[in-house]
């Protein structure tokens, strides 16, 4: 009997040690390794430490961004985001310990009667003297059961809950930064375009006196119908531009409204601010701070961290689990007599549980782990070569447009003389229509330029801030 009971103990652990076999993966080592510089320097001097509320100063924005931070419903979902991933944490960190429940109970039940609980039950109650009288079955006690993490399963669950949890909070840093960065850019665009509005205005003005004159030289038969034609046709041609002007202003407002999360009447704004604005020198630091101040970088790299314990909860599948189950109460089947000592009812018990046959189900579940595990390698890398490459283009971005600013800022000023002194000409009968036409068209043009090479440098500022990962804190 002895050689029995250690036969069939041997046999169960020969099994338990097969059920226990895990599959072998090949899993992916991330790299986070960037260059030491984004050029020659080697200046650890970051703007990204500069608060927002300073690096955008100003108050009409800032007044903006404020109410964005307040009102917007994207921001505001990702906040029940995080209170929805706090509350995982919590239930994770739950499931590793002891469950004990409280419970009572009340039934009544009826045995046939050729039965032997009928039968017994009939001849209780035939001769009450030889016990109480039966009346069904009645129970209260407290119930515990626990799951042993023998292999930190639950624990590491928890942990990966964590992670999650801390990631989404940095998902909602990024919308923070994403934010700011969206309703400065439509602010900018849209005191561009009232500049751009106000150029127009002008030379509508500007065109509609110099049509005058040459309808009075038409007159005189200085010019023909012709030169009148063609500079009247060049005014209705401004005049359609401030249309389309004005359908960008409408948009560009709504939009603001739609980020604040507001329906206000109108966008405050000074579109005199545009050109007094300055540009200071943009300090990006070096391309190895990008791995703690970008949100999205930091967010990746938790992920990455889940799916690591989320490999190791899934491989915890192939070992054997641990339960304890007891209760201790009290049972009758009268409520006359629950509460007494004879009453009293408990039970211990302990099993383990072993996958042995059709491994499926946690077999895939365990490759798809090391699967997004080596997903979440690829994101984090992603993410590291996605900002260096947002920061060189904002820092080309920046120089080229600055260059471009000053190049063409002289273009208007020359094209500014070349309108009088055409006009000039032109009046003492030495220069030709066409040529006043022209010069006119091209003023216009080098203006409208000039305004949309400031609003991309505006654009460089805001995008640059946003690479290096400012505006979160």
């Amino acid at each position: 009997m002895k050689l029995s009971y250690k036969y069939v103990l041997l046999l169960s652990w020969v099994i338990v040690l097969f059920s226990c076999k895990v599959p072998a993966i090949t899993s992916k080592q991330e790299n986070n390794a960037v260059p030491v510089a984004y050029g020659n320097t080697t200046d650890t001097s970051n703007m990204v430490k500069i608060p927002w509320r300073n690096y955008f100063d100003d108050p009409d924005l800032i007044a903006l961004i404020d109410t964005a931070l307040r009102n917007n419903q994207e921001l505001n979902i990702m906040l029940q985001e995080i209170e929805i991933s706090k509350n995982e944490v919590m239930q994770r960190k739950g499931e590793y310990k002891p469950f004990v429940n409280l419970g009572a109970g009340a039934g009544a039940d009826r045995a046939g009667k050729y039965t032997w609980d009928g039968f017994s039950e009939e001849d209780l109650k035939a001769n009450p003297d030889k016990g109480p009288k039966y009346i069904g079955d009645f129970r209260v006690g407290a119930f515990f059961s626990w799951e042993l993490d023998v292999w930190k399963k639950l624990r590491n669950a928890q942990k990966a809950s964590v992670m999650q949890f801390l990631s989404a909070i940095e998902g909602r840093n990024f919308m923070v930064t994403n934010i700011i960065a969206e309703i400065a850019y439509a602010y900018y665009e849209l005191i561009a375009l009232d500049n751009q509005l106000e150029i127009i205005q002008q030379n509508i003005s500007l065109q509609s006196n110099v049509l005058k004159v040459i309808k009075q030289q038409k007159d005189a038969a200085k010019v023909t119908q012709l030169a009148v034609n063609r500079f009247e046709a060049q005014l209705l041609n401004t005049e359609n531009l401030r249309f389309a002007i004005a359908q960008q202003i409408i948009e560009n407002e709504n939009r603001i409204r739609f980020l604040t999360g507001s329906y206000a009447p109108a966008i405050k704004r000074n579109a005199a601010r545009f050109n007094q604005m300055e540009f200071k020198e943009m300090q990006t630091g070096i391309p190895s701070q990008l791995l703690v101040n970008r949100p999205d970088i930091r967010q990746a790299e938790l992920e990455l961290e889940a799916a690591k314990i989320n490999v190791q909860v899934a491989k915890a599948n192939f070992y054997p689990s641990f339960r304890m189950e007891a209760g201790l109460g009290f049972q009758a089947f009268n409520p006359l007599y629950v509460i007494q000592p004879a009453s009293i009812v408990y039970n211990l018990a302990g099993d383990m549980v072993a996958p042995l046959i059709n491994k499926n189900a946690i077999t895939t579940t365990y490759y798809n782990a090391n699967a997004q595990q080596i997903q979440a390698v690829y994101k984090y890398e992603q993410q590291i070569l996605n900002a260096y490459t947002e920061v060189l283009n904002q820092l080309a971005k920046a120089k080229n447009y600055e260059k471009s600013h000053e190049i063409k800022a002289k273009e208007v000023e020359i094209l500014l003389q070349s309108v009088n002194i055409s006009n000039s000409l032109f009046n003492s009968a030495r220069a030709d229509y066409l040529e006043v036409l022209l010069t006119q068209k091209e003023a216009l043009a080098s203006k409208m330029e000039l305004i949309e090479i400031r609003k991309e440098q505006l654009s460089a500022k805001v995008n640059m801030y946003k690479a290096l990962g400012g505006g979160w804190n």
